[in-house]
């Protein structure tokens, strides 16, 4: 081993602890080795050299599972279906903001959930979830795990023991194997206390079966909360999102323990799911400015959602920010949110036609679905991301006909606010979008 090779994982100075956003720039990757490029390079290979056939045997055996790897032994690279260099820096890097043992990135957020969960759940297991969910989460739970006979039950984020009763409808169907959360949820911003749901995991967990706790942390993640510190299992990303950050990459992770993310790996090899190399060197360039942008987007959010909550034409503006200081939410806020995040949702008067109105008189903030870019973007969840859930159903979710979802960018608050005023206060539009609206809702 070279000498500079042993320092390429180092988290200190002397006796100074390294901050993550310190890290992000140097951890995991040693610039010797790819002829001192700063940066690292983009590993455009499908399959890697052997040193030695004896190398190929011992890379080979840690792969499959046939021995485990001795404690200085780096995991060998093989075929970019298992592992590539772009994708271990990241995979280290991911770890640092959640304090994770292990992460492992993958090509979709949705690649990411449906890999772990079909890691982890069997025939007959019941995994019990939040809603709302993410409308692909949703769909996969409901209509997918289902046919490979995993049964799925929901419960309804914020409802004081709606988990509790879940839960024992599971238990009278089959076996708990999982209770999944997204939360805040997507796009209530209800919260799940990521404590009770470890603590009634480990209650309905048997000699055979340990309940686990997956968490979409996608929202928040991984800087305004970290849920591997208050118990849970798993954590999920879509990191597409606020990770990615720059709208230009679909991806996705799994973090937790090396004993649980060996599971995971080896199913990621299997199905193929994993994250490329080029996704991932992009997704390495936007680590760097993660804190730079989030902390960014979460103060122009917290302007946006006071200017909304004056707003006349505004009902409620599902901020968490505004939680009331004797609800539960708010404890459960305090407890494991380190601030509100920059997605959130409002409510206006009137419903469906009312909200395409203003979404089509924006002119700064963009008419799409996604969040966490450094653009600012508008969405109306009953018609889009959450689209196939029947209309009861989405109105029992809080997730009515009237409701627009932000995610703010890293543009001028000023701006993003004048830009949602004069859509409020347009008149109804007769541009092209307008009248192909209007068309559209005659057709059906």
């Amino acid at each position: 081993m070279s000498e500079p090779r042993k320092n390429y994982r180092k988290r200190a100075i002397g006796e100074h602890e390294l901050h993550p956003e310190t890290l992000m720039m140097t951890y995991g990757y040693d610039p010797h080795l790819s002829e001192g490029a700063i940066k690292p390079p983009i590993f455009h290979t499908s399959t890697f050299a052997f040193s030695s056939a004896e190398a190929g045997k011992a890379h080979f055996e840690v792969a499959y599972g046939m021995r485990k790897r001795t404690p200085t032994e780096e995991r060998g690279l093989i075929y970019s279906r298992m592992n590539n260099p772009d994708l271990q820096i990241l995979e280290e890097r991911l770890t640092l903001w959640d304090g994770a043992e292990e992460a492992l990135s993958f090509s979709s957020g949705m690649s990411a959930i449906a890999t772990t969960l079909l890691t982890f759940l069997r025939p007959h297991d019941v995994v019990v979830f939040s809603e709302p969910v993410y409308g692909g989460t949703e769909y996969l739970l409901r209509n997918v795990l289902p046919q490979f006979g995993i049964i799925s039950i929901g419960f309804k984020a914020g409802l004081p023991g709606a988990l509790e009763h879940a839960l024992e409808a599971a238990h009278q169907v089959g076996q708990p194997g999982m209770i999944y959360i997204e939360t805040p949820a997507n796009p209530t911003n209800a919260l799940v206390d990521i404590s009770r749901c470890v603590e009634l995991a480990a209650r309905y967990s048997t000699d055979e079966k340990r309940v686990l706790v997956a968490v979409d942390n996608t929202f928040l993640g991984p800087l305004w909360q970290q849920p591997l510190q208050h118990g849970a299992d798993l954590v999920l990303y879509s990191l597409t999102k606020y990770v990615g950050g720059h709208s230009d990459v679909i991806a996705g992770a799994c973090l937790g323990s090396s004993e649980l993310l060996e599971s995971v790996r080896t199913m990621r090899t299997i199905l193929g799911t994993m994250c490329d190399p080029a996704t991932g060197w992009l997704i390495l360039r936007s680590l760097e400015t993660l804190k730079l942008r989030m902390t960014c987007q979460m103060t122009n959010a917290r302007y946006v959602a006071q200017f909304l909550a004056t707003h006349p034409r505004v009902n409620a503006v599902h901020y968490l920010g505004f939680l009331h200081e004797d609800s539960t939410a708010y404890e459960i806020y305090r407890h494991q949110c380190r601030a509100p995040g920059g997605t959130f949702s409002f409510e206006l008067e009137g419903g469906e036609a009312e909200c395409f109105a203003v979404l089509n008189a924006l002119k700064v903030v963009k008419l799409a679905v996604s969040l966490g870019g450094t653009e600012s973007l508008a969405s109306h969840p009953a018609t889009m991301t959450h689209a196939d859930i029947p209309l009861e159903e989405q109105l029992q979710m809080g997730i009515t006909p009237a409701l627009i979802r932000l995610s703010i960018g890293i543009e001028h608050a000023d701006d993003v606010i004048e830009d949602l005023r004069q859509a409020l206060e347009a008149e109804p539009d007769e541009s092209e979008a307008g009248a192909w609206n209007k068309q559209a809702q005659v057709a059906l």
